[in-house]
């Protein structure tokens, strides 16, 4: 159990969501020494509380728990109406996760309204991996938890995403071609970390865009897929208007994408290394509570930035190379990123080992701004 960036409010109910084996019951345990756990994926359960939500305060009957947890929760969401009466009524705890917004949002669930707060949960980070935190490996396999303590870290993978497809995709009744679906998940695959081309993906799959469309937003509400907007504030130059597309776990991204002897394996790492940087992003800005907003620029004429955090607290423009030496040319997005927002502070992360600062840009090991966001970046 690595320790958790988390942080659990006191003395309050709330949501944890985030993408099935990250780590969220474990942390639950482990903070709350939880002595009453109601799990949703118990067939018994779930047919219990699924017939008649109400015989939810039967678990607890003759109990009195520091708090109620109730483990995917999105598979019954009329039991939050059973929840929000206990918490008025009794004055119960209760921590409620889940792996999947998508049935929450369709039904209209009680999410509570400021009996409970949000939180959310990531895979592991390079900070609270510490010393087990090796860039080569997190590359190749991610940071799902589980994967630092497999033998066999592909067939997890693999095993992982068979269960993803089991246990929530075929869940969605809205998904009647499976195998199409795990067609499309390859075929997404290839645009990671690019401006999506829904038509192009379309092609590839044989589906139609429509379809394809609504795939990409049933991951994003799984909580498997992101969609990163491009940033517009003030904008002089013309925009691209698409998104990108990132899976959520570099390891599961590698898993999905097939590699053939004449792939281009530097592109692949290159493509793996921005991945990192943004799930890493993503976690600490929660975390941290950097309370950003994550966007990337990209111009018609193709200046682009790999990321631009704004918010509050901060605004940060950074760019990611995979080469051990950087050039003049690997700043030429930042350069012009910055001068036409002077007040963004401005990184280029690379593979090399030595700190340099050109103009307003600082040029920082990727490896050591990973393993201590919080000496660069000030929220």
């Amino acid at each position: 159990m690595y320790p958790r960036l988390i942080s659990p409010p006191k003395g309050k109910s709330f949501f944890l969501f985030g993408p099935r084996g990250t780590g969220k019951s474990t942390w639950i345990v482990t903070e709350f020494k939880a002595d009453l756990v109601i799990d949703l994926l118990d067939s018994e359960t779930y047919q219990t509380l699924l017939a008649q939500p109400s015989r939810l305060s039967q678990f607890i009957t003759g109990k009195r728990p520091n708090y109620v947890v109730i483990d995917e929760v999105q598979r019954v969401p009329e039991l939050l109406n059973e929840v929000h009466r206990l918490i008025e009524s009794e004055r119960l705890r209760f921590v409620l996760t889940g792996s999947s917004a998508r049935k929450l949002k369709r039904e209209h669930a009680n999410l509570l309204g400021g009996r409970a707060i949000t939180l959310k949960c990531f895979p592991l980070t390079a900070l609270e991996l510490g010393k087990d935190f090796q860039l080569i490996n997190s590359l190749r396999w991610g940071h799902l938890p589980s994967i630092f303590s497999e033998s066999d870290k592909r067939k997890y993978l693999k095993t992982y995403i068979g269960t993803y497809l089991r246990e929530e995709v075929l869940q969605e009744s809205r998904i009647r071609n499976l195998s199409a679906f795990s067609r499309f998940l390859e075929a997404a695959s290839f645009s990671q970390g690019s401006p999506l081309n829904m038509s192009a993906v379309a092609r590839e799959v044989g589906i139609d865009r429509k379809v394809i469309e609504d795939y990409f937003t049933i991951l994003e509400d799984l909580l498997i897929g992101v969609r990163l907007p491009v940033f517009q504030k003030r904008a002089k130059r013309k925009r691209i208007s698409h998104s990108k597309f990132y899976y959520f776990d570099v390891g599961v991204f590698r898993s999905l994408c097939p590699q053939g002897p004449l792939d281009d394996t530097s592109s692949l790492q290159g493509i793996a290394l921005e991945s990192l940087v943004f799930q890493e992003l993503r976690a600490l800005n929660e975390y941290l509570e950097w309370e950003c907003d994550l966007f990337f620029w990209h111009t018609q004429t193709h200046e682009e930035v790999d990321f631009v955090l704004y918010g509050s607290k901060g605004f940060w423009a950074i760019e990611v190379k995979l080469s051990q030496k950087w050039r003049e040319r690997d700043l030429q997005g930042l350069s012009l990123f910055n001068k036409e927002y002077p007040e963004a502070e401005c990184y280029l992360l690379y593979a090399g080992s030595r700190r340099w600062k050109v103009g307003n840009i600082q040029i920082i090991p990727v490896e050591m701004f990973l393993r201590n966001p919080k000496e660069f970046v000030h929220a």
